[in-house]
């Protein structure tokens, strides 16, 4: 049960979420550098292991790396542009990290004649790590300019620790300048990190913007047609409405006339109006196939479209109604699932047209979007006023199959 709930919720997560969490891990990887700390002291000197100084040595640097956790964390979030308060965890991690730095190179063995000219060794290796896992979190939360600021100030901070740990000036200056340089690459990588995590979610906003300008485009589309077809109309109903009204509190008989123009001009509307609708509702198979492959492969979903060689000799109302079917099977395409492929397929079968999609992408768990459309209801009436039919068999998992079968 324990395994099943993570599983079931990572096929809930949608792409974006995905990319999110997988980015995020790798970058709490990176705070871990500093867990081999305690071992690395052990084998340098054993018996430091058990001074009271080398504990505190020790626990500030498991305090760092459970510190960078929340530190990368927070910046990630600042970075993606969510409310977080990561200046404080980011100071909190320069902190520690270089009083960290300090223990271990004072507490440490000193260089020298004896053994601890070997031992030494150890204990700068042990501080740059420390380093290097705090500026991750830096370069990712703060602009480039201020992260390679506080960057430099961590290293000058350590250099005094290095000299009165025994080490030369010119080994101090060689470990921190090859320390500057990893920090470098470290920092590069993190922040690519969450510049590809911005990336995504910026490309998922803008798809999902662009679904909705189709929307109201259309929609604004609509509402042209029926201004241009009423709008004149309308006008000269209320002129001549108006001029009946003064006619009839005059007496005079053309007033009637008046009213009957009115009325003419209403039923020519209302026929004029059932055209726009009727063109409105009326879907051509070809237009809707073509559209659909457009807007599948604008949205990196692969289409395959086979309509074979006689779908111009179907009556046009069974064209009509199977044009419907791919305009409401392209939208589920692209509102509940994350298809990478789809394939549309008309054949005749048994004196009937059927229409075959099939895509992959859908999510075990339902994404949020999802809710109780009315999409499919609307196609059973639709093909229900043809004696068709609209089935919906499984198709495996992560798969969906939708079949429409219309009389001919």
């Amino acid at each position: 049960m324990g395994i099943a709930n993570p599983v079931r919720a990572w096929k809930g997560y949608s792409k974006p979420q995905r990319s999110e969490l997988y980015l995020r891990w790798s970058l709490y990887l990176m705070a871990l550098a500093p867990l081999p700390l305690t071992l690395l002291i052990d084998s340098a000197d054993p018996g430091s292991a058990t001074h009271p100084a080398a504990r505190v040595a020790l626990v500030l640097g498991l305090a760092q790396t459970l510190i960078t956790l929340r530190a990368y964390r927070t910046a990630l979030d600042h970075y993606l542009k969510r409310s977080t308060d990561h200046l404080r965890w980011l100071a909190l991690t320069g902190g520690v990290a270089v009083a960290g730095c300090w223990a271990v190179l004072l507490l440490g063995p000193r260089a020298g004649s004896g053994p601890g000219a070997e031992q030494v060794v150890f204990t700068v290796p042990i501080a740059s790590t420390v380093l290097f896992s705090a500026f991750g979190p830096a370069a990712v939360g703060l602009p480039p300019r201020r992260a390679a600021l506080a960057g430099a100030a961590a290293l000058v901070a350590v250099f005094p620790a290095m000299l009165l740990a025994g080490v030369s000036p010119s080994t101090a200056a060689g470990a921190l300048t090859g320390s500057g340089l990893v920090m470098l690459f470290i920092g590069g990588s993190c922040r690519s990190f969450a510049w590809l995590q911005s990336v995504v979610w910026e490309l998922d906003a803008a798809r999902e913007a662009q679904s909705r300008l189709a929307v109201a485009e259309e929609r604004l589309r609509f509402s042209r047609d029926l201004h241009d077809v009423m709008g004149r109309n309308l006008t000269t109903i209320a002129l001549k409405s108006e001029l009946a009204v003064q006619l009839a509190r005059r007496g005079r008989p053309e007033a009637a006339e008046q009213m009957a123009e009115v009325q003419q001009i209403a039923q020519e509307s209302q026929r004029e109006v059932r055209d726009v609708v009727r063109g409105y509702r009326t879907a051509d198979l070809h237009a809707e196939a073509i559209g659909a492959r457009a807007v599948l492969r604008s949205a990196d979903v692969a289409c395959e479209i086979d309509l074979g060689e006689d779908a111009d000799r179907l009556p046009a109302p069974v064209q009509s109604v199977l044009g419907w079917v791919i305009r409401e099977a392209t939208t589920n395409v692209l509102r509940h699932s994350e298809a990478a492929s789809c394939s549309i397929r008309l054949r005749r079968e048994d004196g009937r047209a059927v229409l075959e999609l099939e895509n992959d992408g859908v999510p075990a768990v339902p994404l949020p979007s999802q809710g109780g459309g009315t999409g499919l209801r609307g196609l059973r009436e639709r093909l229900a006023a043809h004696d068709g039919e609209l089935a919906v068999p499984d198709a495996g998992p992560g798969s969906f199959r939708l079949l429409a079968s219309v009389p001919l």
